[in-house]
C-alpha cells in the first residue's frame, strides 16, 4: 500500500538542529520541527529566550551557543549527537543585518557579518557531517534572503547581501561534495516578514508601502508562511531535493 503523503513529514525519533531559535523565524522553524516529531535542540546567546521557548515546546532542548565561537559549535554538535547519536536536521538560521549603505558600513562591520551569516553556519555543517556516522544521511537547510539575490536597495547593505549571496553558493557547492553520502544541503530564501531583525519595516507606511508595492502578494510574509517549506526541506518529502535554492517571497524575486 502507498503511504500516504504526508507521512514523509514526519520528523519523528530525528534530532534537529535550529540555530537562532531565540526569537523570528528561528522560533518559529523549531516550534514546527517540533510539532513533526523531532527533538529539537534550539541554540542561540539569548538563554532567557531559549528557556521561554522550551517552557512552550514540550522536548525543546536549549543550548546558550554563540555560533561564532568555535568551542560553542563543538559544544552544540556534542550535546546534539549526546542525543541522538548523529544530527538528522541542521537549519542555518543564525544572522544578523547590516548598516544600509556602503560608505558608512566599516570593515568590522563587513567582516562580523560575514562571521555570523556565512562562516559560523559553515562550519558548523563541516562539524555535524564530520561526526556523522557513515551510513547516516542529513538534510542541511541553510537560510538566506532575497538580499542574497536581487538588489533591495535603499534596505539591505553591502555585508548582508555578500553573506546571503555566498550562503547560496556554499549551499550548492556542498550540496554537490556531499550528495553521494546521503547529506542533502539546500537554501531556503524568505522574503519580508516582521521580525526582530526587520524592526521598523512595517511600522512605517513608506517602507511597508514599499514591500506592498514591490511584491506580487501584494504584501509582507505573514507568521507561519515559511514554515512549510522549511519542513519540506528538513524532511523525507524533499529526498530528492539538493542544492536548491528556495525562495518564499511573495514574488519578489520573480519580478
Amino acid at each position: 500500500m502507498t503511504a500516504l503523503p504526508f507521512a514523509s513529514f514526519d520528523l519523528t525519533g530525528r534530532v534537529a538542529v535550529v540555530t537562532g531559535a531565540s526569537s523570528g523565524l528561528g522560533a518559529g522553524f523549531a516550534r514546527t520541527l517540533a510539532a513533526a516529531g523531532a527533538t529539537v535542540v534550539a541554540a542561540a546567546r539569548r538563554a532567557d529566550r531559549l528557556a521561554a521557548l522550551a517552557a512552550e515546546v514540550p522536548g525543546l532542548v536549549p543550548v546558550e551557543c554563540d555560533v561564532t565561537v568555535p568551542a560553542d559549535r563543538d559544544r552544540l554538535v556534542a550535546r546534539a549527537n549526546e542525543i541522538g547519536g548523529g544530527i538528522d536536521v541542521l537549519v542555518n538560521n543564525a544572522g544578523m543585518p547590516g548598516p544600509p549603505d556602503a560608505l558608512g558600513e566599516t570593515p568590522e562591520e563587513f567582516d562580523r557579518i560575514l562571521d555570523l551569516n556565512l562562516t559560523a553556519g559553515v562550519r558548523l555543517a563541516v562539524e555535524a557531517v564530520r561526526t556523522l556516522p557513515d551510513d547516516r544521511g542529513a538534510s542541511i537547510v541553510n537560510i538566506s534572503s532575497v538580499v542574497g539575490l536581487v538588489s533591495t536597495a535603499p534596505i539591505g547593505g553591502a555585508g548582508y547581501a555578500a553573506s546571503k549571496a555566498a550562503v547560496i553558493g556554499v549551499t550548492r557547492e556542498l550540496a554537490g561534495q556531499w550528495g553521494r553520502r546521503g547529506v542533502r544541503v539546500n537554501a531556503l530564501v524568505p522574503g519580508w516578514f516582521d521580525t526582530e531583525m526587520t524592526d521598523g519595516l512595517f511600522t512605517n507606511e513608506k517602507s511597508a508601502g514599499w514591500v506592498r508595492r514591490n511584491t506580487m502578494l501584494g504584501r509582507g510574509g505573514q507568521d507561519g508562511e515559511v514554515d512549510g517549506a522549511l519542513l519540506f526541506l528538513a524532511s523525507d518529502a524533499s529526498s530528492y531535493v539538493t542544492g536548491h535554492v528556495l525562495a518564499v517571497d511573495g514574488g519578489w524575486t520573480a519580478r
